[in-house]
């Protein structure tokens, strides 16, 4: 029972006495009322009680106010107010719990904001110094250590300073405020938010949006005949792209594998994509073909109509966006095939002289990935387009953006060019509504790939270099906007403001026959303009991620993520071993009785997948090379003859799935799969793959990547082993009931998806023999709610799994280690 007061009123609650002091404090005291009674004496009323005014204010006169006031006499009958409002001001600043700092929102708050006042907003920075302690204030106001003049150095020298071995992009003070960064490809990179964000990264996907600054990715730029260019790309991309003409118009971007020069499908560098410069639109028509005239030159008049032909009517532009890592690999097989196409044109037309620039354009752009349905919306609310476009298609793409509900409703990588006003100009911005109506809002305009819709002024070097440095900072903008009659209004652009062209390419992470797609913009803008842009574009809302969001969103869209899911490439090797080695650190500090036991558990390669294994290559040898063997018998010829040279690739591509098909109805695999490579190879104008190359060799290293799908409950990790299940254990699952009637395999796009057992009892430990495969990316799959994951195993595995399909109706099991 509480304790009650003498008076029998019970004890009030500390949060009760702390309501009342802190009314008290600012309580304001008001002088006392004095008025005589009929007695004589003086009552008085107390502090005056809030209610209406009952004196009456005149607003039609100035009638009754003196001409002129005396300040010493004013001051002396309202000195009890100013008395009573400095000591309630005392008292109320003396009675408040929270600091300066303590008032602001969470996401605004610095770890040193209490006792650093740097920390704090400007406004808040004088209250936050009266807060502090005077030795405090004392040691913040010294600043750097007395140095000589010729010493000092100043904040962009410093800053360049830590960037002698990597590079920061231009948003790199903004991410480090607010994420984990981490040293990667020559640059500093976001790797993940400090805040718990995995979730609501996930939500913002699938549901909102979320940006990425992709800047760091390298660029390509290849100049010349179209012919030509088109010859170049043929012998390095994969030849089963079927975009490549379609995307010469410039309305579309083309997604593809680049290989080195002819060694397809051998030697995968990296996953690219190709942007063709549209022609303007005075040249939208091909030019004549050799020969159509009907007047037939001769001589020197036939070269010189050919040379220009080959110059100046087909000249054009391609760029190349391609992985930071692989920039090397990727300028030099370019720049291979160039020179083998410039050879065969020399040959073929020896008085022609053909040139091809390739040139490196890092630096000179800036790349924002958009992602998730509320990108259009985000766009259009953060940018403005300049008022002198008169194109028609882009203003009904611009007022469709409104009701656009998620880019996949637009063409594949269509490609929208436009020139906008500096951003700055409209903050804070809102994001675009969609309409009431419902009329626009069943039957929106559609929007199709056109030339005219890609032009844009940012493929020429001029315009990027003027617009290297904005013309205003910011500070010269609130300037402006301080000078605005109405507060919060938008700048009026002026003549001297900035115009920014720019490029909306569409983008879809998703696989064929899959629901789980996410789809949103990549907008290119020239370097420069990172920060104007980067705070119009999430100050609705949009998240930001790093390196880890961004490989969870092909993860839960079920695509492949370079580098990581690339076996057979050479990044991808370097990626493993420098992950391997972290994660070995870490189990190596981990103490004996909290790590798993390899031994104990048959993991054979626990910090990296053992392709060799797999693919059943012969093992590396650790017998040294300085000792000499104790047989040196001559070998036989005839053994080193049988032995075929086998090399590891990945087969990849749309047509994969019909290449497996007909493979597997032929009764020699190998002889199969070497004639659709040949025949993939001989239609981008390559030789046929070497005599020598048996087929049998060429089927033992082919790799098909897959997606893995558990049947009931778990999750496969990363590296989790796929093995093989023999026809006696299929048929005992089966029997026990552990298996559905329903399962199947299931061939869709460049993948193959294959379902998994339940996992097995952990003393049944499968052989060595039976790995058919690995897991490059497995966790739980937010989007399906259950276990998923990425994986590759050989192509020769996989017919023997299909055939074993048409018997029992299930084909593998999947144990993962933790």
């Amino acid at each position: 029972m509480p304790l009650k007061r003498k008076g029998g009123a019970e004890e009030m609650t500390p949060r009760e006495r702390k309501k009342l002091k802190v009314a008290d404090a600012r309580t304001i005291a008001v002088q006392p009322a004095a008025s005589t009674s009929g007695s004589g004496s003086v009552r008085s009323s107390g502090n005056a009680l809030a209610g209406p005014s009952s004196t009456t204010v005149r607003f039609d006169s100035m009638q009754g106010l003196p001409a002129s006031i005396d300040v010493e006499k004013f001051t002396e009958a309202r000195a009890y107010e100013i008395d009573a409002m400095q000591k309630a001001m005392k008292t109320a600043g003396e009675s408040v719990t929270h600091r300066a700092w303590q008032t602001l929102p969470r996401h605004l708050r610095r770890r040193a904001a209490s006792h650093d006042v740097r920390r704090v907003p400007l406004r808040l920075r004088e209250k936050a110094r009266a807060e502090m302690a005077p030795n405090a204030r004392r040691i913040l106001r010294c600043g750097l250590s007395k140095r000589g003049k010729t010493k000092q150095v100043t904040r962009t020298e410093s800053l360049l300073k830590r960037q002698r071995d990597k590079s920061w992009l231009e948003t790199h003070i903004w991410h480090a405020k607010r994420m984990k960064m981490e040293n990667m490809w020559g640059y500093r990179l976001a790797v993940t938010p400090t805040e718990k964000s995995f979730r609501p990264s996930h939500r913002a996907s699938m549901h909102g949006s979320i940006l990425h600054d992709a800047s760091y990715s390298s660029l390509i730029e290849l100049k010349g005949p179209e012919k030509i260019l088109r010859n170049v790309l043929d012998l390095c991309c994969d030849p089963q792209c079927t975009g490549m003409k379609r995307s010469m118009s410039g309305s579309r971007v083309l997604e593809t594998d680049l290989y080195k020069s002819g060694s397809y499908p051998f030697d995968l560098i990296a996953p690219v994509t190709i942007m063709w410069r549209p022609l303007p639109p005075a040249q939208t028509n091909p030019p004549p073909a050799e020969g159509s005239s009907k007047r037939k030159r001769k001589g020197k008049d036939k070269q010189n109509t050919l040379a220009n032909a080959v110059q100046q009517s087909s000249a054009r532009a391609v760029w190349v966006r391609s992985h930071p890592a692989v920039f090397d690999d990727v300028f030099e097989a370019l720049q291979k095939s160039t020179s083998l196409v410039l050879e065969a044109e020399k040959q073929r037309h020896k008085d022609v002289s053909v040139e091809v620039e390739i040139a490196d354009l890092r630096g000179t752009l800036n790349v924002f990935e958009i992602m998730g349905p509320k990108a259009s919306q985000v766009i259009k609310g953060a940018l403005s387009p300049v008022g002198d476009d008169d194109r028609h298609a882009f203003k009904k793409f611009w007022s469709s953006l409104n009701d656009l509900q998620t880019t996949a409703s637009l063409p594949r990588g269509i490609v929208i060019g436009m020139k906008v006003l500096d951003p700055r100009l409209k903050f804070p911005p809102k994001n675009a509504k969609p309409s009431t109506n419902d009329v626009q809002a069943a039957a929106p305009a559609m929007t199709f790939p056109a030339t005219i819709l890609a032009q844009s002024e940012i493929w020429e070097e001029e315009k990027r270099s003027a617009l290297k440095k904005p013309t205003y900072k910011k500070k010269d903008l609130d300037t402006r906007r301080s000078n605005n009659l109405v507060p919060g209004t938008p700048l009026n652009p002026l003549r001297q403001d900035d115009r920014i062209p720019l490029l909306l390419i569409q983008r879809s992470l998703e696989s064929p026959s899959s629901t789980h797609g996410i789809h949103g913009w990549t907008l290119i803008f020239p370097a420069g303009w990172g920060m104007p842009f980067l705070p119009s574009l999430i100050h609705t809302g949009t998240r930001v991620g790093g390196q880890r969001e961004r490989g969870t969103q092909a993860f839960e869209a079920g695509t492949a993520y370079f580098p990581r899911d690339f076996p057979c490439t050479k990044f991808y090797d370097k990626h493993w071993e420098e992950r391997a080695d972290k994660e070995k650190a870490k189990w190596e500090r981990t103490p004996p009785a909290k790590r798993p036991n390899h031994k104990n558990l048959g993991t054979r390669s626990p910090w990296r997948a053992d392709w060799e294994v797999v693919l059943g290559l012969p093992m590396a040898s650790a017998v040294d090379e300085n000792l000499v063997p104790a047989q040196r018998g001559p070998q036989d010829a005839m053994d080193v003859d049988r032995a075929p040279i086998v090399r590891p690739w990945l087969l990849r591509g749309p047509e994969v799935p019909a290449i497996l098909e007909k493979v597997t109805q032929m009764l020699n695999h190998g002889a199969g799969l070497l004639s659709e490579i040949n025949r993939l190879r001989a239609k981008r104008g390559m030789n046929l793959l070497d005599a020598n190359y048996r087929a049998e060799a060429l089927l033992k290293g082919a790799l098909v990547m897959i997606r893995v799908k558990m049947v009931t409950r778990g999750a496969p990790d990363d590296l989790a082993i796929i093995h093989r299940l023999d026809d006696v254990e299929v048929k005992n699952f089966k029997e026990k009931g552990k298996m559905r009637d329903s399962l199947s395999l299931l061939s869709f796009g460049p993948c193959i998806r294959i379902d998994l057992l339940p996992d097995q009892p952990p003393e049944a430990v499968p052989p060595h023999t039976s790995i058919i495969g690995y897991v490059t990316t497995g966790s739980v799959s937010l989007s399906r709610g259950e276990g998923f994951a990425i994986g590759a195993v050989p192509v020769s595995v996989l017919i023997e799994l299909q055939q074993q399909a048409r018997r029992y109706g299930f084909l593998v099991s999947s144990r993962a280690f933790n």
